[in-house]
């Protein structure tokens, strides 16, 4: 109850900071990579958000935070059927991007992932990037998400899209 407590009142707070410029939102479908998270799940999808400062025309700085879901794999046979619970973490972490030009980025988020379902503690959150900006708001990236939980490595492979919402100038 106490780390859903930590998230909410987390998630509220930087709403307030979201609605005021570079807000994003965005979707993600990944592949389980560690023998630890490929024996737990099948699939992994996750909701992005975040908000991100320009420093320049190079550097952005900011927060993000997702929900990310893995499915359970079935383990089913003719004697016994075993259903596993859904792996479920809320990561917060800080965020940064590099331009290397109008269409290309690469980064890294970096944080804690707080685990919500039963007898998920999370862990140490990294997430390096490489990003290719489609349109003037939609940007297309691929990632790799790494959760030291207990000592175990949870790391996935995604593909993403992530949609930025543009700054009202002058009110």
């Amino acid at each position: 109850m106490k780390k859903l407590f930590i998230c909410l009142t987390f998630v509220l707070l930087s709403t307030s900071l979201f609605a005021q410029q570079g807000f994003k939102l965005g979707l993600h479908g990944a592949l389980p990579m560690s023998s630890e998270a490929n024996d737990a799940v099948s699939l992994v999808v996750g909701l992005d958000a975040g908000y991100m400062h320009a420093l320049g025309e190079v550097v952005d700085v900011g927060v993000a935070t997702s929900f990310i879901n893995g499915f359970p794999e079935k383990f089913d046979n003719q004697v016994v059927g075993v259903d596993l619970p859904n792996v479920q973490f809320l990561p917060l972490a800080v965020s940064f991007r590099i331009w290397l030009s109008n269409s290309f980025s690469f980064g890294a988020d970096g944080g804690y992932a707080v685990g919500i379902n039963e007898g998920n503690d999370g862990g140490l959150y990294y997430r390096p990037l490489i990003g290719y900006l489609m349109g003037a708001q939609t940007e297309v990236n691929i990632s790799y998400v790494g959760i030291d939980v207990d000592g175990s490595p949870w790391a996935t492979v995604n593909l993403g899209i992530l949609y930025t919402f543009p700054q009202k100038i002058g009110r």
